[in-house]
């Protein structure tokens, strides 16, 4: 029997659904390992947080809430992933320098937050 494990996602930032386009992305853990070697070897190793976030490409339809999203700093964004898999940003906000391509009707958002958490 055959699982579906890609496909159509759903994304929510507040209470507004966005269009998505392309892919979603979001961190599949929440540190990242590095191994700290010594003169003999890998000697262990050490964690860094990570930075949660979704990056997605999004379709700038006529009500797509731009304003909102751009002055917004503390949204909840919500991944829905074709798998069944969820994940939620809290304390959400727009980073870098999200660009509208006119002649493909998308635009590109990335969300940082304070917390995501994989349901």
């Amino acid at each position: 029997m055959g699982k579906r494990v890609a496909g159509i996602c759903y994304v929510k930032a507040d209470s507004a659904q966005l269009e998505v386009q392309g892919g979603v992305e979001c961190p599949a853990t929440d540190k990242t390992r590095e191994t700290v070697m010594g003169l003999a070897g890998p000697a262990g190793f050490k964690e860094t947080a990570r930075t949660p976030y979704i990056k997605l490409t999004a379709i700038n339809t006529p009500d797509f809430p731009r304003k909102t999203l751009a002055e917004s700093t503390d949204m909840t964004v919500t991944a829905e992933l074709a798998n069944g898999s969820t994940y939620v940003l809290s304390g959400a906000y727009l980073v870098g320098e999200p660009a509208v391509s006119g002649d493909e009707g998308t635009i590109e958002l990335h969300f940082e937050g304070d917390k995501g958490i994989w349901q």
